[in-house]
């Protein structure tokens, strides 16, 4: 067994254990409106940003999740991606903040490591 495949098999211990690793629930929903709701992966949720002009710390949201490829798979779902024209669906991502307030967004852009087997969603506000 190479070292990507040991890695790809730690990534479950890290990202989806939600005992004793850093497994948050995540929601997905597909642009065909297939949800799964057993998913576990590392989420953030933070409120302040880098302006790339001026290269200060200013006020921002920045959401993002980072999700296994084989978990995604497993659900029956694809890799999930930024669909930019606003007349079709989005992929959907809810997950809970560590007060168990709930938010709902959508995938703004997809940055899937196929080396690795994990892909990390930037996200953006989304209101169905």
């Amino acid at each position: 067994m190479g070292l990507r495949t040991i890695a790809e098999a730690d990534l479950s211990s890290i990202m989806e254990d939600d005992v004793c690793g850093f497994g948050w629930p995540i929601i997905v929903t597909d642009p065909n409106g297939v949800t799964v709701d057993t998913l576990k992966g590392l989420s953030d949720d933070i409120g302040a940003v880098v302006d790339p002009d001026t290269g200060q710390l200013v006020s921002g949201r920045l959401a993002s999740v980072a999700l296994r490829i084989s978990s995604l798979a497993s659900a029956g779902l694809g890799i999930p991606e930024g669909i930019a024209d606003e007349t079709k669906k989005p992929w959907v991502i809810e997950f809970d903040d560590i007060n168990g307030n709930a938010h709902t967004f959508k995938v703004i852009e997809s940055n899937p490591d196929r080396a690795l087997g994990v892909v990390t969603c930037l996200l953006g506000s989304y209101k169905a």
